[in-house]
């Protein structure tokens, strides 16, 4: 008699080319995955922009990363680390992907990198927690604490060398850890660890762990991994030093605190889980390497920003493996309970709680920004407008965002050239607090000499260089230039929009606009609609040195193109509104003597 299969068939298709159960947990594991990497992409492209560099050390790796592509000598301000390999690094990904092509800006050109290295990152915890023997969604929780976490968020978009130390050293763990691994996969693993030690020297934290790894499957083997490792070291730091050994940054902001409030939950967990995962066998060689970190924090002189790089992935791979183990061991005794069960599922549910409510107040303090420019880009455009091919002191962040603006390198002067005295220069740019480069560098302070600020785009300054001090004994020209203004408003052969009278009044009309419109009324009546501010120079106390005037354009428009020596104007230009007319900066001192008296 013919016996019938109990099993469901599909028209045309044998039951041994059915899907089977290991079939579908790779498409599950798969899913999975790429639903990580669409998570964690898309929320470091959402958060990518930030005005200026957070930290020294961001604004000099984009510099660096620049000068490399583009074949131009850069030397940093100091303080700021070194990192050749890593540099290089970066420099690969921004001429491979033309990202200084297509991005608004250096800073997020380079960006880009951290965010390709923050994703493989989250692909290679996936891998490392399943090879250590977490189940799919112990593993998957890991991954997702890392893609989505507000302080992973924060800390990875910053160009630091110390986010590309840490994918190679998961990278070399995953090798590590691969079931049925041979001789090669050992080998790739030590140029693994090699490329992390030459990225950041901190990463030599996690020689522990991949030996631990090794020696637990075969001590052999580890010796090899062990001999070539020193080899590569050896050679890097001994007869290659110059050209490839790594050097830590200086210590400063953002700290270990500025860092914990975007995510108190998580520090205050992954505390409790890298003392418990020292209980947990598979779990103890990650153990001991998230301590040394710890315990560098610890260290004066180590950046905190550079150690809590390298402890980010680490962290969510203890919590998740310490919570699976906790579980899996009170599972059996609570088996048949229900109420206990249901105890454990309660007590998941507030620790994700917890972390929402972290999660809630971190995010808005990440403060993304709409505008992908950001302050230098302002400062360049007003640079190309009126300096444009004068030589310009700047610092490391501003270095960067003119030369890819396309200002010429040999017309932008570091401060590391300002160590005995600083290349004569007209202008110079800083983007925020210039203090710290004005005490590490006292020539570039003898070169201000007194100069305040021409314009100021958020924390960026520029600031005209070799003026002529001011006379302490003259009169001031805010005094005469509210007197004059006040004596223009009252005219009655000049018609002011209320705002421009306003703005005349205060003192803050540049004297040869008060002169040429005074003139200008003698031979036909001036309707005055606005005097303009020039982007960046109101919050720089500059006076306003634009007008827009209406009616009669072709005489406004004859007499200021007739003007001659300090009354010709930069540009007229007649625009829908009226006849625009811009003078140059500075107007030279004493044309309202007359106004001066109190």
């Amino acid at each position: 008699m013919a016996q019938h299969s109990r099993g469901t068939t599909v028209p045309g298709q044998s039951p041994a080319t059915l899907p089977g159960p290991a079939a579908g947990h790779r498409l599950l594991a798969l899913d999975i995955v790429l639903a990580l990497l669409a998570l964690a992409g898309g929320l470091r492209v959402l958060y990518l922009a930030a005005p200026a560099p957070a930290l020294p050390a961001e604004a000099a790796n984009v510099a660096h990363a620049y000068a490399l592509g583009h074949l131009t000598p850069f030397t940093d301000a100091g303080g700021a680390g070194v990192s050749p390999f890593g540099w290089w690094q970066l420099s690969a990904y921004t001429m491979v992907t033309d990202a200084f092509g297509r991005s608004a800006t250096a800073l997020a050109a380079v960006r880009e990198t951290m965010i390709v290295a923050s994703v493989i990152g989250v692909v290679l915890l996936w891998f490392l927690a399943r090879r250590t023997g977490l189940t799919r969604w112990a593993s998957a929780a890991a991954a997702l604490l890392l893609a989505a976490s507000p302080l992973a968020l924060g800390l990875q978009r910053l160009v630091v060398v110390e986010h590309l130390a840490v994918v190679w050293a998961l990278g070399a763990l995953v090798l590590l850890t691969r079931p049925g691994a041979r001789i090669r996969h050992d080998v790739l693993a030590a140029l693994c660890l090699l490329a992390a030690a030459l990225t950041s020297p901190l990463a030599l934290v996690f020689l522990p762990a991949a030996g631990w790894l090794l020696v637990r499957r075969s001590p052999v083997r580890a010796a090899l991994v062990a001999v070539l490792l020193n080899l590569g070291l050896g050679i890097a730091f001994g007869p290659a030093a110059d050209a490839l050994r790594p050097h830590l940054a200086d210590p400063g902001r953002p700290s270990v605190a500025d860092w914990v409030a975007l995510d108190p939950a998580w520090a205050v967990l992954s505390t409790v889980a890298l003392v418990a995962a020292l209980a947990v066998a598979s779990l103890r060689p990650f153990a001991v390497t998230g301590l040394l970190l710890v315990g560098a924090l610890l260290v004066p002189g180590v950046p905190d920003t550079a150690v809590l790089a390298l402890l980010l992935p680490l962290t969510p791979l203890l919590l998740a493996g310490v919570v699976q183990a906790v579980t899996r061991h009170r599972a059996p005794a609570h088996r048949g309970n229900p109420r206990r069960r249901g105890g454990i599922t309660v007590a998941a549910l507030v620790l994700v709680a917890i972390v929402a409510a972290g999660w809630v107040y971190g995010y808005p303090a990440l403060r993304p920004s709409t505008d992908r420019a950001g302050p230098l880009a302002g400062a360049q455009e007003w640079l190309r407008a009126n300096a444009s091919g004068a030589r310009v002191l700047v610092d490391d962040a501003a270095w960067a965002e003119l030369a890819k603006a396309g200002w010429p390198t040999g017309m932008l002067v570091a401060p590391a050239a300002c160590a005995a005295e600083c290349p004569p220069a007209e202008w110079a740019v800083f983007a925020g607090d210039a203090a710290d480069l004005r005490t590490r560098y006292p020539a570039i302070d003898a070169a201000f000499d007194g100069s305040g600020p021409t314009a100021i785009f958020g924390d960026v300054t520029v600031s005209r260089l070799g003026l002529p001090p001011t006379d302490p004994t003259a009169p001031s020209e805010s005094s005469a230039r509210a007197h004059a203004g006040a004596a223009l408003a009252a005219s009655t052969r000049i018609a002011f929009a209320p705002d421009a009278a306003a703005v005349l009044r205060a003192g803050h009309v540049d004297p040869r606009l008060i002169a040429t419109i005074a003139a200008l009324a003698a031979f036909q009546p001036v309707r005055v609609a606005a005097f303009p501010a020039v982007p960046g120079e109101e919050s720089a106390g500059q006076p306003r040195r634009q007008v827009l005037l209406t009616g009669g354009e072709d005489g406004v428009a004859a007499f200021y193109t007739g003007q001659r020596d300090l009354f010709r104007p930069a540009s007229v230009t007649r625009t829908g509104g009226g006849v625009l007319v811009t003078y140059p900066l500075f107007a030279p001192p004493g044309l309202l003597v007359p106004f001066s008296s109190p």
